[in-house]
């Protein structure tokens, strides 16, 4: 009976060790994962843009009210454009007061408009933090008047 005890107590530790030799790779392949893909933020520009455009001369005053989203990649991005966003956001305003009609009351026009917005916002954060971080600007929202 003496023999078997120690016998046992082997095979017992071999299963144990068995079983966390191969629960590690699992873990390290988790961890891989999580740092593999960055998660994915909008950050809401807020509040609405709300302005004048099209100050052309015309006794018709029309007013504009955008609800803007900025898509990034990362906490260290979102950080950065919440940082910046004063800077994104006098330049967004400046570029919404020089529209006209035409490019604010058809489709094509305002997808140029965010095409436009989402090419000076990546230029701001280019020249803020050496890279371009956004990667798209949506409007959540665009009321014209």
């Amino acid at each position: 009976m003496l023999g078997r005890k120690p016998d046992k107590e082997r095979i017992v530790k071999a299963w144990i060790m068995l079983l966390l030799a191969l629960s590690l790779p699992v873990a390290a392949v988790a961890e891989e994962k999580e740092e593999v893909a960055p998660k994915v933020n909008y950050v809401t520009l807020s509040p609405p843009f709300v302005g004048n455009y099209g100050l052309d001369g015309r006794p018709k005053l029309k007013v504009y009210k955008a609800d803007v989203a900025l898509r990034v990649t990362g906490d260290e991005a979102t950080k950065a454009v919440k940082a910046n966003e004063p800077l994104i956001r006098n330049q967004l305003v400046a570029l919404f007061a020089q529209q006209s009609s035409e490019t604010m009351n058809n489709v094509e026009a305002k997808e140029k408009l965010r095409q436009e917005a989402l090419k000076q916002t990546q230029q701001i954060m280019n020249d803020e933090t050496g890279k371009p971080v956004v990667e798209d600007l949506l409007f959540n929202n665009l009321i014209i008047q």
